[in-house]
């Protein structure tokens, strides 16, 4: 099975619109990322898939639902999205339980998710955190993992204390591909495989290496650890558009990935082109119209 006859599920896709949210820190980011990012932007690429999790932005927290919102309505513009993951104040007690409460009236919102990458490990594991996490259960939502490297020891924690949540890692956890940590990160991702409610996404790796490792040769080994790893029903493919931009873009991507997945039985191959995001996300979704 190749990318061109597969079943393609793009597990993160990022959208926004900036006349329409906040979101501050692209007030920073690279000229390519600074304009809003459509439906229409995204189908201008050559992206191909039948179906979209689109995964929020970091909007200000106040924006949080209403970009969920949003997400649900982009069928209306083309855009195959069949599953959101939302942002939600997983260290805010008293704001939380409304907001997943304002979340679960979205049929389209399967999981959540509040990014860890810049904060200092302790938050995963502070007692706010945990609670926080835990009280995704009651709503079947997902957490989806964004972290550095320096994470993994926090998040293992939390993923411990907390056994009844759906854990999603973004990226493969971002490895410091650049400095070459590629045995720190591979044990790291052993002791995580090793907890049976975390899956992993083949996401993001364009964009943690420098210009001159973005080749099959130097990613494939990282795509190969996880898929031994965490094994193929456990894996999940990612485009992680519009962000891939600044690393080549989604037809280098997705070649990578198709090679590497060449390797594979056709069903295994399947599975992570489509059926672990169809398990682990698009299975939420719950009945109703968005």
């Amino acid at each position: 099975m190749n990318a061109a006859t597969a079943r393609i599920i793009d597990s993160h896709v990022h959208f926004w619109d900036r006349q329409r949210f906040t979101t501050l820190w692209l007030s920073d980011a690279d000229e390519l990322l600074q304009p809003s990012h459509l439906p229409r932007d995204l189908f201008a690429t050559g992206w191909q898939a039948d179906a979209i999790v689109a995964v929020q932005a970091d909007v200000i927290p106040e924006q949080g639902v209403a970009e969920a919102r949003w997400f649900s309505e982009l069928g209306s513009e083309g855009a195959p999205v069949q599953a959101v993951v939302a942002f939600a104040p997983l260290d805010v007690p008293d704001a939380l339980p409304t907001y997943l409460v304002a979340l679960a009236e979205l049929p389209l919102v399967v999981g959540v998710r509040r990014l860890l990458q810049d904060e200092p490990p302790e938050l995963a594991t502070s007692p706010e955190f945990v609670r926080g996490v835990q009280a995704l259960a009651p709503h079947a939502f997902t957490m989806d993992l964004c972290i550095r490297q320096l994470h993994f020891p926090a998040t293992i924690s939390l993923v411990e204390q907390c056994p009844d949540v759906q854990f999603v890692l973004d990226h493969l956890g971002k490895p410091t591909i650049q400095t070459g940590a590629f045995a720190t990160w591979a044990a790291d991702m052993e002791r995580l495989a090793a907890l049976p409610n975390v899956v992993v996404k083949l996401s993001g790796l364009l964009t943690e290496a420098a210009p001159d490792q973005r080749t099959f040769d130097v990613l494939a080994p990282w795509l190969r650890h996880a898929l031994d790893t965490f094994g193929p029903a456990r894996c999940m493919f990612g485009s992680d558009w519009p962000v891939l931009n600044l690393g080549g873009g989604f037809e280098r991507w997705i070649d990578i990935v198709a090679e590497v997945l060449a390797d594979l039985s056709a069903d295994d191959a399947a599975t992570v082109w489509s059926g672990t995001a169809e398990a682990i996300y698009l299975s939420r979704v719950r009945g109703g119209s968005a």
